[in-house]
């Protein structure tokens, strides 16, 4: 994992699009203001219920967010990977955390506490637009989830899913899953067995070549077809 000695705080807030627009000197305040935060692969960030008093900043590894149903399922609501934050809208809330967060590889996080955070939106209005602009983000980004999941078929999300980072013009490309499958299908609201059928039956029709967790897109074009017919 990282070397937190060497880890500039300073410099990758700066890289982020949340911070990208602050100056110098709230950069400097919020850096102060963090902490750095080792979690093993397995350990959870927070539970249901927990106070929220920080938001959190992935550095290197991946947490998920999810929830448990009353009849023990897990939905997976979203996965945070490297330079990716979590939990801004929950620690606004001032009430106790609404899901799980739990680190699915060694995970480095950023820790950036609420009171830092409420002193450079109430200096700088620029700051206070960017982070609503990240919290409308998240939130058109569930809005789409809920409605693939209502409109869509489960083969559509898993080939929506495969090409949801191809280029324009792109006709083949390699998909790396950064999760397990159950992972992965929890996270497209669909049973594991399901999300490996649908898989199964993709390659069967010659449109992509299973390799574990690399799928290869054989013909972007075909796929995108396919999902559409």
């Amino acid at each position: 994992m990282l070397d937190t000695r060497s880890f500039d705080v300073q410099r990758f807030l700066a890289r982020m699009p949340l911070f990208q627009d602050i100056g110098p000197e709230a950069l400097e305040r919020l850096s102060r203001a963090v902490s750095l935060r080792r979690v093993d692969r397995g350990e959870y960030v927070f539970h249901v219920g927990d106070p929220c008093e920080s938001f959190y900043v992935t550095v290197s590894g991946q947490v998920r967010l999810f929830v448990i149903a009353p009849n023990g399922n897990e939905k997976v609501i979203e996965l945070i990977g490297p330079g990716m934050s979590f939990a801004e809208a929950l620690m606004f809330l001032d009430k106790p955390c609404l899901v799980n967060a739990q680190a699915l590889a060694d995970t480095l996080l950023m820790v950036v506490p609420r009171q830092a955070v409420r002193q450079e939106l109430e200096a700088d209005s620029r700051f206070a637009l960017r982070m609503l602009a990240g919290l409308s983000r998240r939130l058109h980004g569930l809005v789409h989830d809920v409605q693939a999941y209502a409109l869509q078929s489960g083969v559509q999300r898993v080939v929506g899913y495969l090409l949801r980072d191809l280029a324009d013009g792109e006709a083949q490309q390699t998909v790396s899953l950064p999760v397990s499958k159950a992972t992965v299908a929890s996270r497209l609201s669909l049973t594991p067995e399901y999300f490996s059928r649908v898989l199964h039956e993709l390659e069967a029709a010659g449109l992509i070549d299973i390799d574990k967790r690399d799928i290869h897109i054989l013909d972007a074009a075909a796929l995108a077809r396919y999902q559409a017919a």
